[in-house]
């Protein structure tokens, strides 16, 4: 059983900076590969704001570069989003996503989903 538990989220001014965090836990987590973050504003869809390989590439929607930075420490399994600089449109619930490999080298690659944490940017 794999469980992705995100922590970090809550209520900032406009300006103001969050550090999110995405722990994979789970006795049959063998391997992971790219960890990214999601968003999703109300009536909006869901969009990937930023991911990170395995080995360290990243990549982001144009809207964050330059303020978010998404990085990872695979010691810990975790994945994380510092967020700076935030705007009243990246008010959004945040997920995290990554795509493990369980059991053993041969095992099957599930993507797993965290269960969201709320961001808000307002003064």
């Amino acid at each position: 059983q794999v469980q992705l538990v995100e922590s970090g989220g809550g209520l900032v001014q406009p300006g103001g900076s969050l550090r999110l965090s995405c722990a994979a836990s789970g006795m049959s987590i063998f391997s992971i590969y790219s960890m990214r973050w999601y968003r999703q504003a109300p009536g909006k869809q869901r969009e990937l704001v930023a991911a990170v390989t395995s080995g360290g590439s990243t990549n982001y929607v144009d809207s964050v570069k330059g303020r978010f930075t998404i990085s990872r420490d695979n010691a810990k399994n975790t994945v994380y989003l510092q967020m700076n600089n935030l705007k009243f449109e990246d008010t959004a619930v945040y997920y995290c996503n990554a795509d493990i490999r369980v059991r053993s080298s041969t095992g099957p690659v599930f993507g797993y989903w965290g269960q969201g944490t709320q961001v808000t940017a307002s003064s």
